[in-house]
């Protein structure tokens, strides 16, 4: 089995709005762990507001994210899946109500 990410970028005032969309997306994702969990997810998380965000680059610090954009990475599950197809349909079935989602192949070293 292969492993992916798939990450999800969306635009945050969405969920800072909250209300029905956002709880719905909330018992979305709560839907997609139980029925992922075991069976293909490793591991997932949601990430902090970008507001939150602390960049580096060239070994300067700053706040917030590098770059101003409408939808920001918001969190990401790790995947097991027999081929990129097989990642694709499970990623399918992420929740990303403000936005979508990238599946990226988890790179083997050595």
């Amino acid at each position: 089995m292969a492993q992916y990410l798939v990450l999800i970028y969306e635009d945050e005032a969405g969920w800072q709005a909250g209300g029905p969309a956002a709880e719905a997306g909330s018992a979305a994702h709560t839907r997609f762990a139980e029925t992922y969990g075991g069976r293909g997810m490793v591991g997932g998380a949601a990430l902090q507001p970008t507001v939150t965000a602390t960049t580096i680059r060239d070994g300067v610090v700053s706040d917030g994210p590098f770059a101003e954009t409408k939808e920001a990475l918001g969190g990401y599950y790790l995947i097991e899946a027999e081929d990129l197809d097989h990642a694709i349909a499970i990623a399918k079935d992420v929740p990303a109500p403000f936005g979508g989602v990238e599946v990226r192949p988890i790179m083997v070293m050595g």
